[in-house]
């Protein structure tokens, strides 16, 4: 009698994984306790972006980090592990249980590839139930992480072992993903930009909006120059509705072309919704113990030439209103990693970040870090900096509670990831849309400080409103 083989000896990698998970699987029964295995396996070199847009399913959580020009991509779909947190005391929970978590992970075959925790975080420690599926703080760990370095790229799997957990469907699962994405062709990518023109999309502000933004800027003006502030950051949200449904697959590889020295990201959420955007703004790298920052504050337009762009530059960075604003941004940062203990390092005066469509005044802060400091209790202490909120925090923060006639939700708060080696990204979520179906939140803010405009201010939240509504298609 012929015996026809099983699907999983027809898979390659099957064996290979279910003795992976067995020996996940004794230590799970070893300690008696749930465990997570992660699984890694190399790829051909394919685009994680492209992945994240082709493979995840409707419904699935995702998430997406990348640094273009670094080379670094980060894709990441269907949630094996999804908590939330509010309240005060939402980043010692959010830490607690990422370390809880951290400590059952097992890599298979050991090596120091991820597996990747996704952490964001509102602005506030509440949010609106407008803001659907989203929480103040979330922790997320996926099955599937696709990572690019340069010219590595990585399947992790992730896997939650019991003692009685079956082996044989997750490994045949597994191993069908690894030989789907090995498989992957170049064919299967995001929309090629070529095919879309320039968005319809005219994020006009209406008169009483552009004076009630003027008269916001001149009562803060008021509070600064009566030295209840130093500085404070308005923000504003638009709403915008189309025929048509915002995509993804248009507004994301459109924002990783026109900003390469941004970190692109898109978190998803409830019914469809996604949090998008071209972030200029890194809270915190942190690899092989060593941690950068960034004080980024004050801003000018770039020039139509070279000559009127270094023009541009040289003025932001003899400018006293500039300085000004960026000093308070540094000595913020530098003041919270010294009560942390750390030693930061950085040079003077602030140098030029320049964007396709924007400059600022960039300061890089290093600090060596000590190996028990979790880096999400140096996201805590860094939240929120004056470059989104103001000085001092708590009085500005409370202005904006007062102020500002929506709920910033993920913007301008951190959002990013952490492994299980220390090794950790967060960047802070402006230049940003909240996008679901046929409507779109586009989020824009500027730093008051004083000798500020109201017209230059205004023109320049309304230069980041458009230049998002240009990358959404």
């Amino acid at each position: 009698m012929t015996v026809a083989p099983s699907r999983s000896n027809t898979l390659p990698q099957y064996s290979p994984i279910l003795r992976a998970l067995k020996t996940g699987q004794r230590l799970a029964r070893q300690t008696n306790a749930e465990r997570i295995a992660s699984l890694s396996f190399p790829l051909p070199q394919l685009d994680p972006l492209a992945v994240l847009l082709t493979l995840p399913t409707a419904g699935q959580r995702q998430c997406y980090f990348e640094s273009p020009s670094r080379g670094q991509a980060i894709a990441a779909w269907d949630a094996l592990i999804d908590e939330s947190f509010s309240g005060r005391d939402r980043f010692q929970a959010a830490r607690h249980s990422l370390e809880t978590w951290q400590a059952r992970v097992k890599s298979l075959p050991d090596r120091r590839e991820g597996p990747y925790f996704f952490c964001s975080f509102s602005f506030f420690d509440t949010l609106t139930p407008a803001l659907a599926g989203f929480a103040p703080a979330t922790l997320l760990l996926t099955r599937w992480q696709v990572v690019r370095h340069r010219h590595r790229c990585t399947l992790i799997a992730n896997v939650r072992l019991s003692p009685q957990t079956r082996l044989a469907p997750l490994a045949r699962t597994i191993a069908e993903q690894v030989g789907k994405l090995q498989a992957f062709t170049p064919a299967q990518r995001p929309v090629e930009l070529a095919g879309w023109g320039e968005s319809d999309l005219q994020p006009q502000l209406s008169d009483p909006v552009r004076l009630a933004l003027q008269q916001k800027v001149r009562q803060t003006l008021g509070a600064i120059e009566a030295q209840q502030l130093q500085k404070q950051v308005i923000a504003h949200a638009l709403d915008v509705t189309r025929r048509d449904a915002f995509r993804r697959e248009v507004a994301l590889p459109r924002l990783r072309s026109r900003y390469p020295d941004c970190y692109i990201f898109s978190l998803s959420g409830a019914q469809d919704s996604h949090f998008i955007g071209a972030s200029p703004e890194r809270l915190l790298s942190i690899r092989q113990g060593r941690l950068v920052t960034d004080a980024l504050a004050g801003s000018a337009p770039r020039g139509q030439t070279a000559a009127a762009d270094f023009a541009l530059g040289q003025q932001l960075l003899n400018t006293p209103k500039e300085q000004r604003e960026h000093q308070l941004v540094l000595d913020f940062i530098v003041r919270q990693l010294e009560a942390a203990g750390l030693t930061p390092c950085y040079s003077t005066p602030p140098g030029l970040l320049r964007l396709s469509n924007i400059q600022h005044l960039h300061t890089p802060i290093g600090a060596d870090l000590p190996h028990q400091l979790s880096p999400l209790a140096l996201v805590e202490s860094l939240h929120p900096t004056p470059a989104v909120a103001g000085v001092p925090t708590r009085a500005a923060c409370e202005l904006i509670r007062q102020s500002e006639t929506c709920d910033r939700g993920l913007y301008a708060a951190p959002l990013g990831w952490v492994d299980p080696y220390g090794n950790s990204e967060f960047i802070v979520g402006i230049r940003s849309a909240l996008i679901q179906n046929q409507r779109a939140r586009l989020y824009a803010g500027a730093g008051i400080v004083a000798g500020s405009d109201p017209e230059k201010e205004l023109a320049e939240i309304q230069l980041k409103l458009q230049a998002l509504a240009n990358a959404l298609g």
